[in-house]
């Protein structure tokens, strides 16, 4: 029998990069808010350590064992029996991933909101991708504006504008959409081989710039700039110079006095009244049940266990899941085409490049092939992939460097010699690459695997696409070029396959829409037969651009909270 506590004005299910944004505009406007958190607080003097096999090899940086027993499993067809992946890109934390997320902080290009309709008008109804749904989101670029310049300036964000109210500055990104302002800070500082790429990219004709980080270039609110320490790109930061939600806007909302953090609270089902309408949601904690009453619930967990949730949270008027009236969850899911799914580049230079440790987000960017940003007449296929030249390399990982064919085996003296002289001459670049959802790949309830509770793990259903490997293949084609003009003497990589078993960029599976037949939530984020629930983090996106979503599911995330309290009657009524 589940504890009944008093009721609130909001609950938020999850507090990392996007739970973790959303509790500020709601406890600024007045509401009291619980934020229920699998993990707990993390303690940065402790818990992140300077250790290659702690952060990297074994990925210790987590509280709890909670993502640990519902990692998905993942087939290619609908005939294959799912395998279980070994690992999950999802982290337990009061912060969530924002604590060990690579902390690039991008805004979407504008022609990521309508690719529909802008490939229909430039190159005809044709050169849309065979089995894609992709359709426009129901929010343009000048609409998210306003919520990108929040998230960059509450969050803390480093980089350098591109253009300005439409004034453009080739030192930023040329290809970028009008922003209000500059960014709060200047990007993190350079390097002999980033300085290296950004003259190479200017010589061969690209337009280089440096990309944005969730990084303090200098100190920030009360917080220290980066010590280039080397160690967050799979951890946290121990100085809190990385702005992870648990040092920028939780705090911000617990000054407030309007916000409650519930930690290793464990939700299991979102509930609802008989009319739809949500009610509150149902959590473990310490061995005991919880009904915790609300008048709206956010649900922002990361896109599998938001996919998972609604699909487990099933009642006499949502008999197939919440929000699934008309099938629809699980639906348009995709993981970003990365390097990940093998299209990633890698150089070997004759020369030392000097680029240990620092931060992977301390990069050199090229979007010259990125988004519609080139005429794609006669390529047999739309969007592309931002290029990405970056620092941070440690000894472990050096060691397991692409031997480019030079070595006969990958163990012994021969090898151990090759290792020795070129571990530091060897360097990846980052190509992300545009991602579409197709009928092909969706996510449902596993019927075989479940959880510790019995309750079915999600299921990744994932086919060949026809778009993403011609834009990677192009795209790492430009990497190539780049690298051999820095001056690399062997060059490898850009074939990708199928796309990522499952990705750190998972998106979709409960898309925003205006038309409830093709989509789970509205333009503002709510389940179109539940206006009091609300959907945050990459779950809700249509399409992923050629670059990481974090800053975008923020952003969303901020307008999905603040609709909220601009229409708490009608939302709650």
């Amino acid at each position: 029998m589940a504890i009944n506590l008093p009721e609130t004005d909001v609950v938020v299910v999850g507090l990392g990069a996007a739970g973790g944004v959303a509790v500020l505009p709601l406890t600024r406007a007045g509401l009291q808010v619980i934020g229920l958190e699998a993990g707990t607080w993390m303690n940065p003097a402790q818990d992140y350590k300077a250790d290659e096999i702690h952060n990297n090899v074994r990925a210790l940086v987590t509280t709890g064992n909670k993502v640990g027993r519902e990692v998905p499993t993942f087939r290619n067809t609908p005939d294959q029996v799912a395998r279980q992946a070994a690992r999950h890109p999802m982290m337990n934390a009061v912060g969530g991933t924002s604590i060990h997320y690579h902390a690039q902080s991008w805004r979407l290009n504008p022609w990521d909101f309508r690719i529909h309709s802008s490939t229909i008008e430039r190159y005809g109804a044709g050169y849309l991708p065979e089995g894609s749904t992709v359709e426009d989101w129901p929010v343009s670029y000048n609409e998210m504006e306003p919520y990108y310049d929040s998230i960059e300036y509450e969050v803390g964000v480093s980089g350098k504008a591109g253009n300005i109210q439409g004034r453009i500055d080739p030192a930023g990104n040329i290809f970028e959409g009008p922003r209000q302002r500059e960014y709060p800070m200047p990007p993190l500082r350079s390097c002999d081989y980033l300085d290296l790429m950004t003259q190479t990219a200017k010589d061969i004709g690209f337009h280089p710039y440096r990309g944005p980080a969730a990084i303090n270039s200098q100190p920030y609110e009360g917080r220290p700039g980066c010590a280039f320490h080397g160690y967050c790109d799979r951890g946290g930061c121990h100085i809190r110079a990385k702005s992870s939600t648990d040092v920028t806007t939780i705090p911000k909302a617990q000054a407030t006095g309007n916000l409650s953090v519930v930690d290793n609270a464990n939700v299991r089902r979102i509930e609802c009244d008989n009319t739809g309408k949500v009610t509150g949601v149902t959590y473990l904690r310490d061995g005991e049940t919880y009904f915790q009453p609300a008048r709206a619930v956010l649900l922002g967990c990361y896109t599998y266990e938001n996919i998972r949730m609604l699909l487990l949270s099933r009642s006499p008027f949502h008999p197939d899941g919440l929000g699934n009236n008309r099938g629809q969850v699980g639906r348009h899911y995709f993981g970003h085409w990365d390097a990940q799914a093998g299209v990633g580049v890698s150089a070997l230079f004759p020369f030392d490049l000097n680029i240990w440790y620092g931060a992977i987000a301390q990069g050199v960017m090229v979007d010259d092939w990125a988004d519609d940003n080139f005429d794609h007449s006669g390529m047999g296929f739309i969007g592309g992939a931002s290029l990405h030249a970056y620092t941070e390399k440690h000894p472990i990982g050096a060691a397991g460097m692409n031997t480019f064919g030079r070595t006969g085996r990958r163990w012994g003296s021969e090898w151990k010699s090759f290792i020795r002289e070129n571990a530091g001459r060897w360097t990846s670049a980052y190509v992300q690459t545009t991602t579409l959802p197709y009928n092909n790949t969706w996510a449902d309830l596993d019927p075989d695997v479940t959880d510790p509770f019995g309750d079915p793990v999600l299921r990744i259903t994932s086919g060949p696409k026809p778009n993403e490997p011609l834009a990677a293949a192009h795209a790492a084609g430009k990497m190539i070029e780049w690298f051999r003009a820095a001056g690399a003497i062997e060059v490898t990589g850009g074939q990708g396959g199928n796309g990522p078993a499952l990705s750190t960029h998972a998106h979709g599976g409960t898309r925003m829409g205006l038309n409830p037949d093709t989509s789970v939530v509205d333009a503002f984020g709510f389940v179109h037969d539940a206006p009091n629930l609300g959907l945050i983090g990459g779950s809700v996106m249509g399409t992923a651009g050629a670059r990481n979503p974090t800053q975008t599911l923020q952003a969303l995330a901020w307008r999905t909270a603040q609709h909220l309290a601009d229409n708490w009657d009608t939302r709650t009524a």
